[in-house]
C-alpha cells in the first residue's frame, strides 16, 4: 500500500534524499560554474535599490526574528523583481503543488514549493524562504525533493533557499541519475552587501536560461 507524505515535515536530513531517491553529491569544480562569474553588472540604481533592502530587513529584526511572510515581502519579492523574474519572458508562481515517489515506489512525498520561477514550463529557479531562525542546512533536503519533481530531466533546474539574511544557491541534474551542488552562502552581515552577489546571480540564470531556450 502506498503511504503519502509531507515534504516539508518528513525530509529533514541530508541522507533521507540519497537513500530515497538516489541524489548524490558532484565533486566535480565544473559542475556547477554558474554562480561563480556572472557576466553582468550592478547598476548604481539597483545598488542603493538592495541597500535599501537591507537596511529594511535589519531595521525589522533589531525588535527579533522574522517569520517566513515578513522575509517573503521586504527581501525576497524586491529581490526577485529586481532580478526581472516578474517581467515577460518568466512567470512567477507561489504555492506550486508537487510530488515524487521514492526509489522504493511505496512512498509517495508531497509539497508546495515557496516560489517558481518558469519560463514557459521551463523550471528556472526553485526558491525556499525560512524565518531567520531557521538554518539553510535543515532547509536543503526539502529543498532538494522539491528540485526533483522538475518536469525537465533533461536541463538542469536552479534554486535558490534563504532566511532573509543568507542565501545559498543549489544547481540540480537529474539526467543519468540526480545529482547536486551547492554555491558559497551569501550574509547579509558583512559590510559590503552580498545581496549585490545574489542579485549577479539570479540575472545570470535568468540570462542564461532564456538564451538556451
Amino acid at each position: 500500500m502506498t503511504q503519502t507524505f509531507p515534504i516539508e515535515r518528513t525530509i529533514k536530513t541530508f541522507s533521507q534524499p540519497q537513500t530515497q531517491f538516489n541524489l548524490q553529491r558532484n565533486t566535480d569544480d565544473q559542475f556547477f560554474t554558474e554562480w561563480l562569474n556572472p557576466d553582468s553588472e550592478i547598476t548604481e540604481k539597483e545598488q542603493k535599490a538592495l541597500d535599501a533592502i537591507q537596511q529594511k530587513y535589519f531595521y525589522q529584526l533589531s525588535d527579533g526574528q522574522l517569520g517566513e511572510e515578513t522575509i517573503k515581502l521586504i527581501v525576497l519579492s524586491p529581490l526577485l523583481d529586481l532580478a526581472g523574474f516578474f517581467d515577460p519572458p518568466f512567470r512567477f508562481k507561489t504555492e506550486t503543488t508537487v510530488q515524487i515517489t521514492a526509489e522504493s515506489e511505496d512512498v509517495i512525498y508531497r509539497g508546495r514549493i515557496d516560489a517558481l520561477v518558469l519560463l514557459e514550463t521551463l523550471w528556472v529557479v526553485v526558491i525556499e524562504s525560512k524565518e531567520t531562525s531557521f538554518s539553510l542546512e535543515l532547509a536543503l533536503p526539502q529543498t532538494f525533493a522539491y528540485m526533483l519533481t522538475n518536469p525537465h530531466p533533461e536541463r538542469p533546474v536552479f534554486g535558490m533557499v534563504t532566511n532573509g539574511g543568507n542565501f545559498i544557491f543549489v544547481k540540480l541534474n537529474n539526467q543519468e541519475f540526480p545529482r547536486y551542488e551547492l554555491s558559497n552562502i551569501f550574509s547579509l552581515l558583512p559590510r559590503h552587501n552580498q545581496l549585490y552577489d545574489v542579485l549577479l546571480i539570479l540575472k545570470c540564470l535568468g540570462q542564461m536560461v532564456v538564451s538556451d531556450c
